[in-house]
């Protein structure tokens, strides 16, 4: 006797049925949601300066604003390659975006990089701030015609900073010194990456003046420790109605630069227009007003396609002051950020033909010149290097390029105690000869930046 399956009424599948189908619309709703992880804010300068100071503010109500953290990250480096190379080549997922700065018009120019303005979605211009010119409180300097006349006496005696070699306000003093008829160079520049750590530079007697905007020294000039000689502008400053102008003491030389927020190329529409919208409200915000006013900021913002324009005419005029013969020394740098990929390809040139050497000298003539062992550790190397490749940018140089030769050397055969001491100690030496002595931007990733 066949007994039939007792059915279930369906009055007790229904609820049921409604609660899963709930929970799978829930699901999808939640993928759909952005943001919905934190955002990365990118910034190519040090904490302390004009542009950590605005990345920090814009972050902090970004965050209130999308309901998610939106994190400031400190990507130094390169005269500003490292920030906004990480920013461009970012993944296009909306979640990171990069405050990018004038001197996204000057790398290229100065065979740094390839990355340009092409290289970003333009978000939102925040601000214009012209160079200005600063010395110590007890300096015996009172006017920039003093400085001129120092400069003139002693060239290439004193020293000045306010940002990376190259960087905009280098250049903005430079352009002073060959348009009053000195050498772009009579000034030595002290790379610095940032206001901040040049202002205290300058407390501390190490160089003889900084180049930078107004509101990065306001609190040292409020403090009474720095005074402002000029502003390279064309017009007084109205937050700061007692610094004169270039031109009043008879310089015609003005120059400045701009921040604003740009996301990598490839992010969709919705995404983005989200992220404009957002930004949008922030900076239109009394409370980023008044932290604007207060700080001496200027504030000049500009949509995506009026900032696109803005960009694009910095870029003509950079091109034409950086190719000009009078700054062949701005631009000259003695190692750029290629010098490590060739290093390392050389090296892996080396360990290819020494592994081929070896093994034509230990096998008969008639032998093959390599067998799967020695392809398989040609291979290994290889593998090496393109693993670096894929995974230096994200998880940063220290981790990676550890992690992968120690994986290579105990692959190798080596005893993991030597492959152990080995990569400990030849990565972090690596990095200190060419990031810090050589300066070669070098990524950290999940390191800090």
């Amino acid at each position: 006797m066949i007994r039939s399956r007792s059915i279930r009424p369906p009055g007790r599948l229904l609820p049921l049925i409604l609660a899963s189908t709930a929970v799978v619309l829930a699901g999808c709703s939640g993928e759909e949601r952005f943001p919905d992880r934190p955002i990365m804010l990118i910034c190519p300068w040090s904490a302390g300066g004009g542009t950590d100071t605005v990345s920090r503010k814009v972050a902090a109500m970004l965050e209130q604003d999308l309901g998610v953290p939106v994190n400031v990250v400190n990507a130094t480096g390169g005269s500003g390659v490292t920030g906004h190379t990480r920013g461009a080549l970012a993944p296009p997922d909306g979640h990171s975006i990069t405050m990018i700065t004038v001197e996204l018009n000057m790398l290229h120019w100065r065979g740094l990089t390839n990355i340009g303005p092409d290289d970003f979605r333009p978000v939102m211009l925040l601000n214009q701030d012209a160079a200005a010119l600063f010395v110590p409180a007890d300096s015996p300097w009172g006017s920039i015609s003093d400085v001129r006349a120092a400069v003139a006496e002693a060239p290439r005696s004193l020293k000045a900073s306010g940002t990376a070699q190259g960087g905009i306000w280098h250049v903005s003093l430079a352009g002073w010194l060959d348009a009053e008829g000195l050498r772009a160079d009579d000034v030595l520049w002290i790379p610095i990456n940032g206001a901040g750590p040049s202002l205290d530079a300058l407390m501390s007697g190490g160089i003889d003046m900084v180049c930078c905007s107004l509101p990065e020294a306001s609190s040292l000039m409020e403090a009474g420790r720095v005074r402002c000689l000029g502003v390279m502008a064309e017009a007084r400053i109205p937050d700061f109605p007692d610094v004169p102008t270039f031109g009043e003491q008879g310089s015609d030389w003005s120059m400045g630069g701009w921040r604003g927020l740009g996301l990598p190329l490839g992010v969709p529409e919705d995404r983005a227009e989200l992220l404009v919208s957002a930004v949008d409200r922030v900076i239109r915000s009394e409370d980023y007003l008044g932290f604007m006013e207060h700080t001496g900021f200027n504030v000049s913002p500009a949509p995506p396609g009026e900032f696109r324009e803005i960009m694009e005419q910095f870029d003509r005029q950079m091109g034409d002051i950086l190719m000009g013969e009078a700054f062949q020394s701005v631009r000259r740098t003695r190692y750029g950020p290629m010098i490590f990929p060739i290093v390392i390809l050389a090296l892996l040139g080396a360990s290819l033909a020494v592994l081929l050497l070896r093994g034509s000298l230990r096998r008969d003539p008639g032998a093959p010149r390599l067998d799967r062992a020695g392809l398989a550790r040609m291979g290994l190397v290889v593998l090496f290097v393109v693993s670096y490749m894929a995974l230096a940018g994200q998880v940063g140089y220290l981790l990676s390029a550890s992690t992968l030769l120690l994986g290579m050397l105990l692959a190798l055969g080596v005893r993991w105690p030597v492959a152990l001491a080995t990569s400990a100690a030849l990565v972090p030496a690596t990095y200190q000869i060419f990031a810090v002595g050589l300066r070669v931007p070098l990524p950290w990733g999940w390191l800090g930046w």
